[in-house]
């Protein structure tokens, strides 16, 4: 595609195929009232001398205030903070309401139980397109060890979470499955009795080995997202791997979409793969996903939101 013809989502979403992090950018205006936006365009830049930058839409409600401010911190979100994420992505009058915060040595906002935060005097302003780069020196920070939020692809994924649910499904006989969407629908196999697609799990990175296998059984171009489901099914003593994945367009070679209500109605291959259609079709009319892990009759689901 030329650049000419860019259709601005189709880009905003090759860029989200990037896993970022997840801050929060602060400062105060001028009658000292605290500001601050979601930010994921934040890196570093130099360590002689310490410098990071961080990107403002032109169009941000915080816009004048944060470029003349002179300063600002950034809060680089835990993977715990998905609320605060939400909070401060949002028109919310008082987002300061819903955090706890305190002066930083160079005295903008700085959150409590973040990954690491940095306060900043601003090095330069500069102009991007429809938004502006703004450097930071970095003049204090701190580091609590605790992991970030990571957001790729329109939603938050916590990364420890999702490693330790690999390691250990890897440990056993493992079966990876995919809850393959487009527009709402799943993709199912078989006719007289529906499953998810599967395959067994072998040496090597699991998600690239199920992208391989989709694509493969469909024909189409298929993207991994996030674990879904990690559980240990007790009747074939196997460890199960679901992940969220999303088709192009067209015919599966193999395979069928239906909507989640559709399936119900028909016969499943058991009643785990009842059980993800079931939660799935819930949490996508939320936008409100999760992780889930036990076996197959009870475990518990860790919420994994989707960005507002």
């Amino acid at each position: 595609m030329s650049e000419a013809g860019f259709d601005a989502r189709a880009l905003r979403d090759a860029f989200g195929a990037f896993p970022t992090g997840v801050t929060v950018v602060t400062a105060h205006d001028a009658s000292g009232r605290p500001v601050g936006f979601t930010a994921n365009s934040f890196t570093s830049v130099s360590l002689d001398p310490p410098l990071l930058l961080v990107c403002l839409a032109k169009t941000s409600r915080n816009f004048e205030t944060m470029t003349r401010a002179g300063k600002f911190a950034v809060n680089i979100l835990s993977e715990t903070q998905k609320d605060v994420s939400n909070t401060f992505a949002r028109p919310v009058e008082d987002r300061f309401a819903a955090v706890e915060w305190q002066k930083g040595p160079e005295g903008s906002p700085i959150f409590a139980d973040v990954a690491a935060w940095f306060d900043c005097s601003t090095e330069q302003v500069l102009d991007a397109g429809d938004h502006v780069i703004m450097t930071g020196r970095v003049k204090a920070f701190d580091n609590s060890g605790r992991n970030g939020l990571g957001y790729a692809r329109g939603s938050y994924f916590t990364p420890a979470l999702a490693g330790k649910a690999v390691s250990a499904a890897a440990e056993g006989e493992a079966q990876l499955s995919a809850v393959v969407e487009r527009d709402g629908d799943i993709l199912f196999l078989g006719d007289d009795v529906l499953s998810l697609p599967t395959c067994a799990m072998e040496a090597g990175e699991p998600a690239q080995a199920l992208r391989d296998y989709l694509q493969a059984l469909t024909g189409l171009s298929v993207s991994i997202g996030f674990l879904y489901s990690v559980y240990e099914n007790r009747t074939d003593n196997r460890q199960h791997i679901v992940y969220r994945a999303t088709a192009t367009a067209g015919d599966p070679v193999s395979g069928r979409f239906l909507t989640p209500a559709g399936a119900l109605q028909q016969k499943l291959d058991s009643a785990a793969t009842s059980d993800i259609v079931r939660r799935f079709d819930l949490e996508n009319s939320i936008g409100n996903f999760g992780v889930y892990f036990g076996n197959e009759t009870a475990g518990k689901v860790h919420p994994v939101s989707r960005k507002a």
